[in-house]
């Protein structure tokens, strides 16, 4: 008896060696933590202790009601929001499916064969006659999932489901801002055309003047060609000005979900102010709330270690548990009243020695898609802090920029006032206040390029912030997705 059981010990031995094993695979990737993107230099160009993070309907605070009415109507029709919307039931039926794999399950079902059996072979009790079977049946299947695989596999298509809704809310803020960028864009190109009709008008009195005095013989041909030129820039300024005007209420086409001729309805928006935006304390930190392109990445980071531990639950062994009951009649019998029946029970133990590296390649797979997860989270994160100093800096740079191109264009309004004032009294000629009158357009055109490039900036940092985004109940993975 002790020569047969170490002769059973070794082979069990032998056998458990061969078994397949997780042995040496791990993921790589690790979570930024945003305590160690020091940010406080870059950030600390306002007054942090009074800011607070932007909200939900932030562009109201732009001024502009015909916005507010443009941003409702894109929320309500953008087919990307719509196909936002379709993903997340799509994530919602998988992780349906997902936790059905976890019940049992039991089907019936029935039939019945017809046949003619030959006599020859069967002889005459059974052939030379046609004769039906009936059947019916009842199976019960239970995986009892011992080690929690199917469990880890639902939790990664629950954590896929959060991803995609947040997703949806993150559609929902880019569509806001670009908006409301496009609506800048729109208010910029109509300020442009507004300076090319001014510069127009002056190069062609220019233009005019120039003739008087070529035909009184004070100039030339030369300085007639010269004004030609200024006057086809002008024209091209024009069209250039147009296209933006075009190009822009197209853009708020698609933006609205509608064709091009609902671009054409939305009028010249009026001037609009940058909001006012500073920058809350401790944004690197606090950013992993308020952003939700960040959130639906850790979501994703938390699935793919989900996946992982439910491929390495696949290494070890399992047990499920069948049951069969079935009733069978021949002829013209009642199948129900027939007492042709059996049952089986059939409890089943299963463990891994030999997949051919089936099991390992699935779980590489798994940790590449985990490193993957992990490092696209640590890039939105990055990008995220960096994005807002970018914006915040971009915004510092234009309030100097705006500071000194209004006293560039102050100067310059004064120079044409004085030469008009010459003009007048006589001592100068209408030509220099002409020239003047450049400087001055020329001054106008930047300032009012910086004004909406401020607008732009300032929703940029408003997305940069978050848009509006606030974590509701469940958005948060709770578990620690490094933990494996």
């Amino acid at each position: 008896m002790r020569l047969h059981t170490l002769v059973a010990a070794i082979g069990a031995a032998f056998v458990l060696s061969g078994c397949v094993t997780s042995r040496g695979l791990e993921p790589q990737g690790h979570l930024t933590d945003p305590a160690t993107l020091h940010a406080d230099k870059s950030l600390a160009k306002g007054d942090a202790a009074a800011a607070t993070w932007p909200a939900a309907d932030w562009w109201t605070g732009l001024g502009d009601a015909r916005l507010s009415a443009l941003i409702d109507e894109a929320l309500k029709d953008n087919p990307n929001l719509a196909a936002a919307d379709a993903r997340v039931r799509q994530a919602q039926a998988q992780a349906g499916s997902a936790d059905a794999n976890r019940a049992p399950t039991f089907n019936v079902g029935g039939g019945a064969a017809g046949a003619h059996l030959p006599g020859t072979i069967f002889g005459s009790d059974m052939g030379n006659h046609f004769s039906w079977t009936k059947y019916g049946y009842g199976n019960f299947n239970w995986d009892l999932d011992l080690w929690g695989g199917k469990r880890d596999a639902f939790e990664a298509a629950v954590g896929s489901e959060r991803a995609a809704e947040v997703d949806a809310r993150a559609a929902r803020i880019e569509i806001s801002t670009n908006v409301a960028r496009a609506y800048v864009q729109l208010g910029y190109a109509f300020d442009q055309m507004d300076v090319a009709k001014a510069e127009l008008d002056r190069s062609r009195a220019s233009r005019d003047l120039t003739k008087q005095r070529v035909a009184a013989g004070v100039d030339n041909q030369i300085q007639v060609k010269q004004s030609d030129s200024e006057v086809a820039s002008a024209e091209r300024e024009m069209a250039v000005a147009q296209r933006a005007i075009d190009s822009a209420r197209t853009s708020l086409s698609v933006l609205l979900g509608k064709g091009p001729d609902r671009g054409l309805e939305i009028d010249r928006p009026t001037t609009l102010q940058p909001s006012t935006v500073a920058v809350p304390a401790n944004v690197p930190a606090d950013i992993l709330g308020h952003r939700a392109d960040l959130v639906a990445a850790r979501w994703r980071v938390e699935a793919a270690s989900k996946d992982i531990s439910s491929a390495k639950k696949e290494f070890l062994p399992n047990v499920s548990l069948g049951i069969l009951a079935a009733q069978v009649a021949g002829g013209s019998e009642n199948l129900f009243a027939a007492q042709a029946r059996f049952w089986q029970v059939l409890p089943a133990f299963s463990l891994p020695i030999f997949d051919g590296g089936r099991r390992r390649a699935n779980l590489a797979g798994k940790d590449a898609q985990y490193d993957l997860a992990v490092a696209q989270y640590n890039q939105t994160l990055v990008g995220a802090v960096n994005e807002v100093a970018d914006d915040l800096a971009g915004l510092d740079s234009l309030n100097a920029q705006m500071q000194a191109q209004q006293r560039a264009h102050d100067a310059a309004q004064q120079a044409y006032d004085l030469a008009q004032q010459r003009y007048k009294a006589g001592v100068g000629s209408y030509l220099d206040s002409l020239v003047v009158r450049q400087q001055l357009l020329e001054a106008e055109q930047r300032l009012v390029g910086l004004r909406a490039e401020q607008v732009d900036t300032s929703v940029q940092l408003i997305q940069a912030l978050g848009g509006g985004f606030r974590p509701e109940a469940g958005d948060q993975p709770v578990a620690d997705a490094a933990t494996h």
